[in-house]
């Protein structure tokens, strides 16, 4: 069936407005059709529930959708033009099979709580999808904090070389850092974990439609209780979980960043398998960090979306068509984020850590602060300390960087880097999946 859903006896149906009105909607809603089916068949379960349905018609149609996901996801069945978008597909498809009972499939319902409920349920999935992901990242960090060799690097504030640091150290930081950014992903699903199904255009209906049920049924944490506070959050609850996903996608970023100055010939630290490199197209003697430069610019992809997003939501209350605009910036930023995290982990699995070079780094003055804490702690105000400690004669000596490190025994040092606290954190992040 080609007719719109909405068409009407005095409706005009042009279609290169169609084409205009329906944008890349129905390729977009590739991504969100088997969530669309699974509200569909919760709808129907909740339609039979109040008497609308049959509990036979109800299955009947449950089951059909059933089938129409499977054949989705074999690719029997593609989701294309003429249909306007997946909803209207979904629709159709019911009505080719079941006539008049596949028509009834939309009683009390609106394509904007479809759309709403279809993009939660993805949001849902695509901020677990996140949480995962970057708690893997993590775990990954750990397990090479504690499993490797702790070899001493330079530590750096202003880009200028500080105090002794590890590898183990390095590690350890970014698996914290990790772990923060899985936790807000998962405190993120579970805010937007909240069911508009039920809320139609936006008004509520003239039915008195079971939404505790379908609350219960779609595994929702809590129900949007007011239409009109259904409709406000849409832009607002997939700004936020774009939030979430920028903040796993900055640490990419900076992570990157210290893959891409250790990997210089400037330093030396690290050394990466040819295939996380290219070639120069006119230098023979390049090898070039192209994976990653491109996971440095992870972020930008997201950060437009979420430009693109705030820019749609400087409307009034109620729903505008200018919405739907926001559909496939949403997408592609998690499409390209999560794609992106995947790949940071095997570039993590490729460090390999030049001793040499690092050793070589580690100059005197790197034991400045040693110095000083020392003579601060035998007595000495810290000041006249700081100001002795300042004198590069007081670094000469027998000093190393293994007892430097050895030394540094403050709750997330070398000597103590609380390790099992880590794993703690990342076992209890990972019972929330």
């Amino acid at each position: 069936m080609s007719e719109p859903i909405w068409k009407k006896s005095d409706s005009v149906v042009d279609q290169r407005l169609m084409r205009f009105l329906a944008g890349e909607d129905v390729v977009l809603d590739r991504e969100l059709f088997v969530f669309d089916i699974e509200a569909s068949q919760v709808h129907a379960r909740g339609l039979a529930r109040i008497g609308i349905l049959t509990p036979a018609d109800a299955e009947e149609i449950a089951q059909s959708l059933a089938q129409l996901r499977e054949d989705f996801l074999s690719g029997r069945f593609v989701l294309e033009p003429p249909a306007e978008d997946a909803h209207s597909a979904i629709e159709n498809w019911l009505t080719d099979r079941h006539g008049d009972l596949g028509r009834r499939i939309h009683t009390g319902r609106s394509r904007n709580d479809q759309v709403l409920v279809a993009m939660r349920l993805y949001l849902r999935d695509r901020l677990n999808r996140l949480a995962r992901q970057v708690h893997a990242l993590a775990a990954q960090c750990l397990r090479r904090a504690s499993g490797d060799v702790a070899l001493p690097m330079p530590g750096y504030t202003h880009l200028q070389r500080a105090v002794v640091s590890s590898t183990a150290m390095w590690w350890a930081g970014w698996s914290e850092t990790f772990a923060d950014s899985a936790a807000l992903a998962l405190r993120t699903r579970d805010w937007v974990n909240a069911n508009p199904l039920g809320t139609a255009a936006g008004y509520g209906v003239n039915l008195a439609l079971d939404r505790d049920y379908t609350t219960v049924a779609l595994k929702f944490d809590r129900m949007q209780i007011s239409p009109i506070a259904a409709q406000l959050s849409r832009g607002k609850y997939e700004w936020q979980a774009l939030a979430a996903l920028v903040q796993a996608l900055n640490d990419v970023r900076r992570l990157s960043w210290d893959i891409s100055l250790f990997t210089s010939a400037e330093f030396g630290f690290v050394r990466l398998p040819a295939e996380f490199t290219t070639g120069s197209s006119l230098m023979p003697n390049k090898r070039n960090p192209d994976v990653v430069e491109l996971l440095r610019a992870a972020p930008a992809v997201a950060l437009g979306a979420m430009n693109e997003l705030s820019a749609l939501t400087s409307l009034p209350s109620g729903y505008h068509r200018d919405q739907q605009a926001g559909k496939a910036p949403l997408l592609r930023a998690f499409a390209h984020g999560l794609d992106s995290l995947g790949i940071c982990e095997s570039l993590l699995d490729a460090v390999d850590w030049n001793e040499t070079a690092m050793r070589a780094a580690i100059e005197p003055g790197l034991y400045a602060t040693d110095v000083a804490i020392e003579l601060a702690r035998s007595g000495v105000p810290f000041r006249e300390a700081y100001g002795r400690a300042a004198d590069p004669a007081t670094w000469e000596g027998s000093r190393t960087a293994e007892g430097s490190l050895s030394a540094r025994v403050s709750a997330g040092g070398a000597a103590n880097p609380c390790l099992d606290g880590l794993r703690v954190r990342l076992a209890s992040l990972a019972s929330a999946f």
